[in-house]
């Protein structure tokens, strides 16, 4: 799949995940429904489905991976900024073929699009010191 229907798997995976975060719905229906809408014509569905299943079941262990880096209580956060945390903190750990600087690109322009005016410096800030020591060989290379 192309990069541009990977971006639009993330882009309809945040507002899932925000919606799940929101309303404690089940992972399927929301799926479901995103599913069903005709403008993810050109989105990696396998994609978005992984992300939309993997992120809530392993979201203890996600919040887990990104503590050392936040200077907050994980549940201050806001809901758009952190959908996009676990979904960057997935792509590192889980996603060793998406490069390191495609994930933080990617995680500072989702936040940009549907989080708060700052917002993209905070996910910024997190995921550069994250990535730096989960990819530190890929983060080394790329300085």
């Amino acid at each position: 799949m192309s990069g541009s229907s990977r971006h639009l798997a993330r882009r309809a995976a945040i507002q899932a995940l925000y919606q799940w975060e929101m309303t404690q719905q089940p992972r399927l229906e929301i799926e479901k429904y995103f599913l069903a809408d005709d403008r993810l014509k050109k989105t990696d569905n396998a994609y978005f489905q992984e992300l939309v299943r993997e992120i809530p079941r392993l979201v203890e262990d996600i919040d887990s991976s990104l503590l050392p880096y936040i200077d907050r209580d994980i549940a201050l956060i806001d809901p758009i900024e952190k959908a996009v945390l676990r979904l960057a903190a997935y792509e590192l750990i889980h996603h060793a073929e998406i490069p390191y600087r495609v994930v933080l690109n990617e995680a500072i322009e989702l936040s940009r699009t549907y989080g708060s005016d700052n917002g993209y410096r905070f996910v910024n800030g997190i995921l550069d010191k994250m990535g730096a020591e989960v990819r530190s060989i890929e983060a080394a290379a790329n300085q």
